[in-house]
């Protein structure tokens, strides 16, 4: 086996979004008592758990795959059209009949765990991944305006599933979440009938372009589904009322890493977009200098800002619109993935081998991910509200003796 070392972790962190616990969240677990991996009665297993969501509908979720045939995909010999696998979280009916959502598919939860075992240096044999708080296919919950609707971009080389405990939060509170896994870079992405892709080291430029096309061929697919039509390039059945039920006329987008540089990046190019909130990713390209005239949210880690990063300077002086950028506490870059509440539950429920953990700390930060992932779905579902349904805001006028974790930056 290789040798663990800072960058090997690290990277591994980024590439596969591996779930890997730290020195500094064991501590932190320690302080303040946080979400336990759950114990499987008589089976000797331990199943990694998510939040549970705050809102108070029940979840529904379908996955599609979207080709786009007016783009040749350049990563893949010979020449095919671009194919994407997003899936959408959304208000549901109800959920008779039907069953809870893996957080991954099976082909890549068995390549997954192999990728987890070999970084850590220990087996995951008796590991079980989580199951979502969403329920398969369930018919969407009928709304007199349809659903608003916010896009999710993950970070480089990272699935869209490292966003879940913020997508389905915000799918409890009424809206419909669009997340998009980046073919070819992200790690690993599963289409029908257990074909995986796996991801290619890419120039982070050139990723960023794709992204944006991916983004905004994604947004022209919800139109067609929106107006009755079926995107799914296999035909799939859709869950039942899904037609119809998108508010197109009121989408954001936020994302991790390169995931809000996207969001930066597409709201230049498109108007179809509101609103958007970067989650600690730097912002390159022309949206840096030319800025936006729309909201945008910068959430930084505990080390990240306008004070050390010039794309965020640049881009917060353009900055047209409302804007506000805050700063989590004690945090680090992959807090704002579901590494962070996986992770501590890992270190519990497996003896890690010392210099993994040490390596991993700066990955995930010290703050205890309960208290994280609350912050984030606080002050990320009160941006949304305000900008994309007009109303609260007050969340976001100033520091919240509920959330202390968040610092606001002037």
């Amino acid at each position: 086996m290789r040798d663990i070392s800072r960058r090997s972790v690290l990277a591994a962190a980024g590439t596969s979004g591996v779930v890997l616990a730290t020195a500094g969240a064991a501590r932190a677990a320690e302080r303040t008592a946080g979400a336990a991996p759950a114990e499987v009665p008589g089976s000797g297993r331990v199943r990694l758990t998510l939040p549970a969501p705050t809102g108070t509908r029940r979840i529904g979720t379908a996955s599609l795959r979207l080709v786009d045939r007016s783009r040749r995909d350049p990563r893949v010999s010979p020449a095919a059209s671009r194919e994407l696998m997003v899936s959408l979280w959304y208000p549901a009916s109800h959920t008779h009949g039907r069953r809870r959502a893996p957080w991954l598919p099976p082909a890549a939860t068995a390549l997954y765990r192999r990728q987890v075992a070999q970084d850590l240096r220990t087996p995951m044999d008796d590991v079980d991944f989580p199951v979502t708080h969403a329920w398969q296919d369930a018919p969407v919950e009928v709304r007199r305006h349809g659903h608003p609707v916010v896009l999710f971009s993950p970070g480089l080389h990272t699935m869209r599933a490292m966003g879940t405990a913020l997508v389905e939060d915000l799918a409890s509170h009424g809206y419909l979440v669009v997340t998009i896994d980046h073919t070819h870079e992200a790690s690993i992405v599963e289409f029908p009938g257990g074909r995986v892709e796996l991801g290619r080291d890419l120039d982070p430029v050139e990723a960023l372009r794709v992204r944006q096309d991916d983004t905004r061929f994604v947004l022209d697919e919800l139109e067609r589904l929106n107006s009755g039509r079926n995107p799914d390039a296999d035909g799939r059945r859709l869950p039942h009322r899904l037609h119809g039920s998108l508010d197109l006329s009121r989408t954001g987008m936020f994302g991790h890493s390169i995931g809000g540089d996207t969001a930066a990046g597409t709201m230049a190019r498109d108007r179809r977009v509101l609103a958007g909130a970067d989650l600690d990713g730097s912002v390159n390209g022309t949206v840096q200098d030319t800025g936006l005239d729309r909201p945008f949210l910068l959430m930084g880690n505990a080390t990240h800002g306008r004070h050390n990063d010039p794309s965020w300077a640049a881009f917060w002086s353009h900055l047209r619109g409302w804007r506000l950028e805050l700063r989590l506490r004690d945090s680090a870059h992959h807090t704002y993935t579901d590494m962070s509440p996986l992770a501590q539950q890992l270190e519990r429920a497996l003896p890690l081998p010392p210099e993994a953990v040490a390596a991993l700390t700066g990955s995930i930060g010290t703050i205890d991910a309960d208290r994280a992932v609350a912050a984030q779905r606080a002050y990320l579902r009160a941006f949304f509200d305000l900008h994309l349904l007009g109303r609260g805001g007050r969340l976001l006028s100033g520091p919240s003796p509920r959330y202390p974790d968040i610092a606001f930056i002037p």
